[in-house]
């Protein structure tokens, strides 16, 4: 008897001290266990007097349901302090602002060549995307721009060998329309280009979208019928364009196209350097001699051809002074785009 009592003591004071559910757990297990210490006297049983063993077994069986409750009482103690532990610790401030998660949006070049490719789209283009390793034939013969041909000075290119390189313009993409198509030809053809410049107007890699369009008796006033209409919905409806002799060795006539002022809308102010007119693209009658190398006749069919870069007008429309900060990825200066 003395011992079932010093059990009993001994492991109410032993769970009184317990701070965790844990520490009660393993105390549990040290009493009440397969090995433990108030399961352990019924392996004595074989040295009790065989008349004694009923009633010293339900002492023992009575002892563990004791201490076993007692367990069990701690354990829903602890539980619901550890509870109200956790319930502090992620207690939540209600009367604080709450967190709204970031919201990306589009980047300005993304926006500007989306709103290119809608409005000719929408005045019936189709778009063709060439590779950007092409080789010379493409990017420079089928052109009318010959291995001799002084017009080769005016792009600085960026060749893998004699034949292959990285395209200057995308106006491959145009040749390689016309090869494989038979007129009316009307297509737009997006990309990245490469030039071996860089300053503050000048990158090494750009992007352009130059657009073609063969049929019979295509004139100079359809490409300004074309352009006016670009312009009005690329910057607004007051928008003017003007065209100004040029030279391109792949259209006869060549002209550089200006537009008004989206700023000062003519006016003059520091953007248009006080002339009221910005440069925005070159445009021009596809020249006969790329025609036939293309497979076309020349005496039945007649085309115009324009090429812009998607930077300039994206500088020009958001007033961004210096194109590498279109290529810097900072984050605050993209979060100026698209906002809603």
């Amino acid at each position: 008897m003395d011992i079932f009592e010093q059990l009993r003591e001994k492991a109410k004071e032993e769970i009184k001290t317990v701070s965790s559910s844990k520490e009660l757990n393993d105390l549990k297990v040290k009493y009440v266990g397969k090995s433990g210490e108030i399961t352990a006297l019924l392996r004595g049983m074989k040295d009790i007097p065989a008349e004694e063993r009923s009633s010293f077994g339900k002492k023992v069986n009575d002892l563990k349901d004791e201490v076993s409750t007692i367990f069990d009482e701690k354990e829903n103690v602890l539980k619901e302090n550890e509870l109200n532990e956790k319930y502090k610790r992620e207690a939540i401030d209600i009367t604080l602002p709450g967190k709204c998660p970031e919201v990306g949006n589009l980047h300005p070049l993304n926006l500007v060549k989306n709103q290119i490719i809608d409005a000719f789209m929408g005045m019936g283009f189709n778009i063709f995307e060439g590779p950007e390793i092409d080789t010379d034939y493409y990017c420079f013969q089928a052109l009318n721009i010959p291995k001799d041909h002084p017009a080769r000075d005016m792009q600085d290119t960026f060749y893998f060998t004699d034949n292959i390189l990285l395209r200057p313009h995308t106006s491959p993409g145009q040749v390689r329309t016309m090869e494989n198509n038979k007129p009316p030809i009307k297509i737009l053809s997006p990309g990245r280009v490469y030039r071996a410049d860089d300053d503050a107007s000048h990158s090494p890699m750009f992007h352009q979208i130059e657009g073609l369009v063969i049929d019979k008796n295509v004139s100079l006033c359809d490409l300004k019928g074309l352009l006016d209409e670009f312009v009005r919905i690329m910057f607004d409806r007051e928008t003017k364009t003007r065209f100004r002799p040029s030279y391109f060795p792949f259209t006869e006539p060549s002209v550089e196209v200006d537009v008004t002022c989206c700023k000062c809308h003519g006016k003059g102010c520091n953007l248009c350097k006080g002339t009221g007119w910005i440069e925005i693209l070159g445009a021009g009658i596809v020249n006969k001699n790329v025609l036939e190398m293309s497979g076309i006749d020349s005496n039945v069919y007649s085309g115009l051809a324009f090429g812009l870069g998607i930077e300039r007008i994206a500088m020009i429309k958001y007033g961004i002074s210096d194109i590498r900060t279109l290529f810097e990825n900072n984050v605050k200066f993209l979060k100026q785009f698209n906002r809603r």
